[in-house]
């Protein structure tokens, strides 16, 4: 090989020089390990060997399927509706004259077995009973609630009347407001006679609502009771304060000995109305007792009224039997909230109907969590709740195999 100056040797044709005397040295070795290496690559390039991947021209070309399924493809479903202990009290409001009393008809509630429309319609045998509310004096209305009863507003039996013969009511409330001895303090004697007026006005059930004060209440409720014997009216209502007066025991005795209803207060907690129940049974049989858990407006704790009187539905149905009684609520509560009624920013909408919507959502929210009476006002709300609960029993399904209808249900 010519001799070069080794300034002048690239490292190429040294590599080349060297490749001979490389291969000699490595005839017949297996393995090689290198130090210090290092390698500079350009280009990456991965080659597959033929066969692993068919060849595009391979590849058979289908149709794409533009056919849609003609139908469901069917799935078996075994429902099951679970079972409880527990039952809700039936309790009976009013009283025909064949029963001691003088109402053309009667209504029961409580029944349930279940959940509030939780299963079949079997598992609450009876619908929701409406009662729409009479006061004994003038008080302040909202307009969309006076536009409708203006006429009447001054006569409780004529407004009691109008409740039954023009909206419908399936009940009549009559709140003694006057008997509040910080407003006009009226006699027992004038309560009674009020309440004998109404009874005289309308064949419907009564619910007789006192002032709130635990003392005048009752004087008045005893009297009341004594006065429409057999009537079986709903004494609304009774509350932890009377058992600290020691007022209940009178009141109770007298709802008792006269065949009539109580209503039991309470104020958003399971443990009082569970106590006012125990001190209850000593002086009445459990199928006079109802219990009212309080109703928050919308906005103002409608969600904690919902959760109590759901807790309550739970509760009995699983078996305790101090909770398993119907329970009332006075959708009527809505129209505390400032917003149902005050003149607010356009956006907020008009006031005529604010005021039935927030009723009837205190109604319908309520109604999901198993009331059996509710207390109302106005019309359309009465006529929505009405509407929603035919609605509801209708669609309910005969048993738990059909659940799957409302796949194809059509509106």
């Amino acid at each position: 090989m010519p001799q070069k100056n080794n300034d002048a040797i690239t490292d190429a044709e040294l590599l080349l020089a060297l490749a001979p005397r490389l291969a000699e040295l490595l005839n017949g070795v297996q393995q090689v390990e290198l130090e210090h290496f290092s390698m500079d690559i350009g280009d990456f390039r991965i080659f597959i060997p033929g066969g692993i991947l068919p060849h595009p021209s391979q590849l058979e070309e289908k149709p794409f399927r533009k056919e849609l399924p003609a139908e469901l493809l069917p799935a078996p479903f075994h429902g099951k509706i679970p079972s409880y202990p527990g039952r809700i009290r039936e309790v009976t409001l009013g009283a025909t004259r064949g029963e001691g009393g003088s109402r053309s008809r009667t209504f029961t509630i409580g029944g349930a077995t279940t959940p509030a429309y939780a299963a079949s319609a079997g598992s609450a045998p009876h619908e929701p009973v409406i009662a729409l509310d009479v006061f004994d004096m003038d008080i302040a209305l909202p307009r969309a609630l006076k536009e409708n009863v203006r006429e009447v507003m001054h006569d409780p039996a004529e407004w009691a009347r109008f409740n039954v013969e023009k909206l419908g009511a399936d009940m009549v409330t009559i709140h003694l407001m006057s008997t509040d001895p910080l407003i006009r303090d009226t006699s027992t004697s004038q309560a009674v006679k009020t309440v004998e007026e109404v009874l005289q006005a309308v064949d419907v059930p009564l619910i007789i609502g006192g002032c709130g004060d635990p003392v005048k209440d009752a004087g008045v409720f005893t009297r009341v009771a004594e006065m429409a014997h057999g009537e079986r009216l709903l004494i609304n209502s009774v509350t932890l304060d009377m058992a600290e007066q020691k007022t209940l025991e009178k009141v109770a005795n007298a709802i008792r000995d006269n065949e009539h209803v109580v209503l039991a207060f309470s104020a958003l907690e399971l443990n009082s109305a569970k106590e006012l129940n125990r001190r209850l049974y000593a002086y009445l049989p459990p199928e006079q007792i109802v219990m009212d858990l309080t109703t928050s407006a919308l906005g103002y704790g409608l969600e904690y009224s919902f959760s109590i009187y759901e807790r309550a539905r739970y509760a009995a149905i699983m078996g305790d039997n101090e909770l398993a009684h119907p329970v009332v609520t006075a959708a009527t509560n809505a129209w505390a909230a400032r917003e149902a009624w005050m003149q607010l920013a356009p956006e907020y909408g008009p006031r005529q109907l604010r005021g039935p919507l927030w009723e009837t959502i205190n109604a319908l929210t309520l109604l999901l969590a198993g009331i059996d009476l509710f207390m109302m006002m106005h019309p359309a709300a009465v006529q929505t709740l009405r509407d929603v609960v035919q609605n509801l029993a209708s669609r309910l399904p005969e048993s738990p195999e059909r659940i799957h209808d409302w796949v194809g249900v059509r509106a």
